[in-house]
């Protein structure tokens, strides 16, 4: 018999860390697919990244393929949405169902993409708002929402331990 498993109350502390780990593994996947779309179009792999370097380099940091710039784009991407995955956790903490959470997640990152592509990059990011592909930087807001609704898999739970009868039943 295998123990149950139920979640146990959490600290802010670490409801926090599990949505950074959680906004950290989706921003990754997020950067996989912008990447694997940028090689449909025929552009670069890096291109997605290089372009959101271009917020510390400006025009320099557009080249084809990886570049010294590129890091800072990819830096920049996994500390934001990390850093936007411990934000989602700590306002949803689990209060909501599955399904409630990824479609709150999913709404929570478009909604990002919204504020950061159309808005910031549009008045502070001009490079960024113009070259950015929109359909598939969409695509991949969905797929991080829909990685960020896991970060309840690294929370801590405790484990129910089973009476010693039903122990040596299982074992005969």
């Amino acid at each position: 018999m295998v123990p149950a498993r139920e979640p146990v109350p959490v600290r802010v502390s670490i409801l926090f860390l599990a949505g950074l780990q959680a906004g950290m593994v989706a921003a990754f996947w997020m950067l996989v697919w912008l990447g694997i779309s940028a090689m449909w179009m025929q552009r670069s792999f890096w291109s997605p990244a290089n372009i959101m370097a271009t917020v510390f380099h400006g025009e320099r940091a557009i080249r084809p393929g990886l570049a010294s710039t590129t890091p800072s784009g990819i830096a920049l991407y996994l500390i934001i949405y990390s850093l936007l995955g411990a934000a989602f956790a700590l306002a949803v903490r689990q209060r909501l169902t599955g399904l409630g959470t990824l479609l709150a997640s999913i709404l929570f990152s478009l909604a990002w993409y919204w504020l950061w592509f159309r808005v910031l990059a549009l008045h502070f990011m001009p490079l960024v708002w113009l070259l950015h592909t929109e359909r598939s930087t969409e695509f991949g807001h969905v797929i991080f929402g829909a990685l960020l609704a896991r970060f309840g898999d690294y929370l801590p739970r405790a484990h129910v331990e089973t009476p010693v009868a039903v122990q040596a039943e299982a074992a005969d």
